[in-house]
Parts: C-alpha cells; structure tokens; sequence
C-alpha cells in the first residue's frame, strides 16, 4: 500500500512538472510576441497593439490546441498515425497554410456579426475586438481542459456579438447571419455523420462483406483512394489556395478529377501485382487505407490553417489597421502584415504540440473505435461536406462536421450490428432447442456470405422451418437491456452529451464573456 502510494506521488509529480513545462513554452512564445510588437514605431496606440498581439498569440494556441484535432485525430485513433507523428505534420502544414496561403486581406469585421459605423467614436472599436479575441481564446482553452472539441469560429463569432452588444446595443448585431450560424450547429454534424455513415456503408457492402476481401480490395480501394484524391484537391483549391490563387468550381472540379484520375491509374496495377501478398482479413484490407490517411491529415491541416488562421489573426489586423491609421476607426478590408501571419501561424502549431493531445484523443478514440477505412469514411466526409455546403449557400463548421463523422460511423456501426443481432436471433428461432450443432453450422456459413447471400438464406430459413420459442427464455425487456449496453460500448453517450452541450452554449458563453472584458476594458483604458 505504502510503495502504491509512493508511485502516485511521483506520478502527480511528474504530471505537475509536464503541465508547467507546457505553460512555460506557451508563456515563452507570448513574451516573444509582445517584445517584438514592442519594436514596432506607431504614432498613437503602440501599447494596444501589444496587448492585442498577446491576445491574438494566445488565441491563436488556443486554436492549436482544440481545433486541429479535428485534421489529426482520426488517423490517430485508427493508428494509421502516432500521436507524435500526427503533431509533427499537422504543426507543419498548419503553419505553411496560414503562411503560404493565408491571404493578403481579410474582412475586418468577422462574417458581417456586428455593424462597425454603429460603434461611438474613438477607441471602442479598437476595446471591442480585444475583448473579442480574449474571450473566444479563454472559452476555447476551457473547452480544450475538458476535451470537448469546439468551432473555433463560433468562439470569436460569439465573442464579437457580445462585446459589439456590450459598446453600442444589440442593435449593433446583424441578427441575419447569427440565425445562420445556429443553423449550422444542426446542418454541420448532420451532414458530416450521413456522408460519414455512407462512405462506410459503402465499403462494407463493395469489400468487407465480400467472401473474397482481396479481389474486392484490389477493385475498390483504387476507386475510394482516386475519389479521396478528387475530392482533396478540389477541396484544396477552393478552401485552402483560394487566397493565392482565385479558382472556380468547374476548374477545381476537373482539375481534381485529373489527380484523381493519375491515382486510380497508378494504384490499380500496382495493387493487382501484390495481391498475392495481401490476406483475406478485414485488418490487411485496413492497412491499404494507411497512407491515404497520411496525406489526409496533412492536406486537413494546410487548409484549416490557411482558412482558420484568420480567426486568431483577423481581428489582431483590425486592431493593428486601426492603431496604424490613426484614427481609431477601419477600413472593409484590412492588410495582413507578415508579422501578423507569423503570430497566427506559429501560435497555432505551438498551441497545438503543446496542449492538442487531450482533443485528438477525445475525437480519435474517446466516440467510438477506428478503425483505417472508419478514418478515411470521416476524412472523406470533412471534404465533401464542405464542398457541397459551400455551392448550396449553407454555414458549416469544419469541427462540428468532423465530430459528426465520427458519431455517424459511430451509429451506423450499432446499427448493423443490431441488424445482424435481430438476424441470428431469427435464425436461432426457427431451429429446435437442441438442435445447437445445425445451428452453429448455420451461423458459420450465414457469417461467411455476402449481404445478398444472408437475405436469401433468411428466406429459404423461413420457408423450410416452424417458429420455435428462443431457448434461453429471454424477456423482451431483458433484451432491450442487452441491446443498449452493446450499443454504449459503440458509441459513448456521455461524449455526445458532453460535446452536444459544448456546442450549444459556445456562442453564448463567449459571448458573455466577451460583454464581461470589453466593460473591463473599458472601464481601464476609457
């Protein structure tokens, strides 16, 4: 008892050490950040700017840590990534997308929420955007404690609501774009969850419930990696290059089907020449989806940094175009200045590799298990979704479809295996009670055929055979109990919860928060 004790000690101890260890980078990066802001010669409001960078450097880890999960952590949870690798590349590509292509300009006023020439004069507008950025950071570092993954563009949504409420009414919101962002919290993870539950569904019926799984491998894999490859550089094009280089659907469209096209061809033969070394089992079939969950991840990240930065950066380049002008007011669009773009794009990688692992868990093995081909049905779902919501005009959230992926394999997972539970149930009906030899036999070759194989056999079962009474005497009630413990272990109800929750009170908890900070703000520098 006393050396168990003693191992808790050391265990508390090395996980204090590690925490103040990830709080000493983060610390370090932030000082980082207002030295040299402190360098930078302004006539007027040189002292906000660094403030507001350390805000923005703040919010930007923030990001890092619970938003990336969504690019990473599925191949995390189907191990075709360690944990550590999944850092290492989506640290990299988050950076290079908001670095690369993470635009020249942005609107300074987020998605239209508040109307800015309602604001009073002087350095309201400049207060409010800093209040903003504090409270969408501080309620995404609180999600991420509790590692519920959260819209990092909800947050700063929120936040500009109720700081623009908090200066000048609630007049000030534009109450149009708010309706569309709480329909999102529904059309996001529903979307996500039914391309998600397709995909999957999908590939359960052209492979693995084929009695020959290679040769159905060697037939479809090509197929799905060749429409992953489509999808992904249509989706590159238009969400992630979009700020570099100006690209219509029909362009990104053909010139993904191109790639995709390339891959097919080069796949194809190449697995056909190694189908003699792949085994006839559900794990082998697995393994060809590693890779494609590589790239995956890495492409997620590109395009989440060079679209989502603008979150962490977008209203530090209103503060900034605001200060500099002098006139405590700003223009429709605001020039990024490089420095600007370092702070969001390394905040984001460093908040990440230092507090993402919590969130990846959370939705990479936490929901459900992954498995490689549950991974990619998710990955799959993230692009498509954002593809076809974007053309029909309809707000998404990248973390709510994402999370929705995951439940969507999830449920359709305890469906099929309700289906085939109610099925051996049926079977064992029309047999006599000792009959367990036929029975078993039965079920071994029921287990072995494909979908359309199974349902003929029900039919030919049913025609030959009398009901019989279930032999284990089963209540009704005792099997519905049986049936939702089965279904628990499938997907995790209390996540759902928790994360449904998370989601609803996002927008007004940042919010709050955000009216909280701009009085505070305001009553210290008004």
């Amino acid at each position: 008892m006393e050396l168990k004790h003693i191992n808790d000690i050391e265990k508390a101890t090395k996980k204090g050490q590690n925490e103040l260890f990830r709080l000493g980078i983060g610390l370090i990066f932030i000082v980082g950040v207002m030295l040299y802001t402190s360098t930078l010669e302004l006539e007027r409001g040189s002292m906000l700017l660094v403030m507001a960078a350390m805000i923005g450097g703040y919010m930007a880890m923030n990001i890092g840590a619970n938003d990336v999960a969504n690019n990473v952590g599925p191949a995390v949870g189907s191990h075709a990534l360690t944990l550590g690798g999944a850092l290492t590349i989506a640290a990299i590509f988050e950076a290079s997308g908001a670095l690369i292509a993470g635009g020249d300009v942005v609107t300074t006023i987020r998605s239209g929420i508040i109307d800015p020439t309602r604001l009073p004069a002087g350095d309201v507008y400049i207060w409010l955007m800093m209040a903003a950025l504090l409270a969408g950071a501080l309620w995404l570092n609180i999600a991420t404690a509790v590692g519920a993954p959260v819209s990092t563009t909800h947050s700063i949504v929120g936040a500009i609501l109720g700081a623009g409420a908090a200066a000048a009414g609630l007049d000030v919101v534009n109450w149009d774009t708010m309706t569309e962002i709480v329909a999102s919290w529904v059309v996001s993870p529903v979307l996500g969850g039914v391309f998600a539950a397709g995909f999957l569904y999908l590939i359960k019926r052209s492979i693995t419930y084929k009695q020959d799984m290679v040769e159905a491998a060697v037939r479809m894999v090509p197929l799905l990696v060749a429409l992953m490859a489509w999808s992904f550089t249509t989706y590159l094009m238009l969400k992630g290059l979009n700020k570099i280089w100006k690209v219509g659907v029909l362009t990104a469209t053909i010139a993904g089907f191109g790639v995709g096209a390339l891959v097919y061809a080069s796949l194809r033969p190449f697995l056909r020449a190694r189908m003699g070394r792949i085994e006839n089992s559900k794990e082998s079939v697995n393994q060809l989806f590693t890779v494609p969950l590589i790239f995956s991840a890495a492409l997620l990240s590109f395009a989440h940094g060079a679209n989502d930065v603008a979150n962490a950066i977008g209203p530090l380049a209103a503060i900034y175009n605001a200060v500099s002008s002098g006139a405590g007011t700003v223009a429709d669009k605001a020039a990024i200045p490089l420095w600007v773009m370092m702070v969001g794009g390394l905040g984001i990688s460093i908040g990440l590799a230092l507090f993402g692992p919590k969130v990846i868990r959370t939705v990479g093995s936490e929901i459900t298990e992954l498995d490689k081909m549950r991974a990619y049905c998710i990955a799959m779902s993230a692009t498509i979704t954002v593809i076809v919501a974007s053309q029909m005009g309809l707000p998404v959230s990248s973390t709510h479809i994402a999370v929705g992926g995951v439940f969507g394999v999830g449920f359709l997972r305890e469906y099929l295996k309700a289906n085939y539970a109610r099925m051996e149930e049926e079977i064992r009906a029309h047999h006599p009670e000792g009959d367990l030899v036929a029975i078993n036999a039965f079920l071994a070759r029921f287990k072995a055929a494909s979908v359309q194989e199974k349902g003929e056999m029900l039919v030919e079962l049913k025609l030959r055979s009398k009901m019989r009474m279930d032999p284990a005497n089963f209540s009704k009630l005792e099997r519905k109990g049986l049936k939702r413990v089965y279904r628990q272990e499938l997907v995790k109800r209390s996540q759902l919860l928790k994360i449904a929750a998370a989601w609803v009170i996002t927008v007004p908890a940042s919010a709050i928060l955000a009216a909280m900070l701009f009085f505070m703000i305001k009553g210290m520098l008004g």
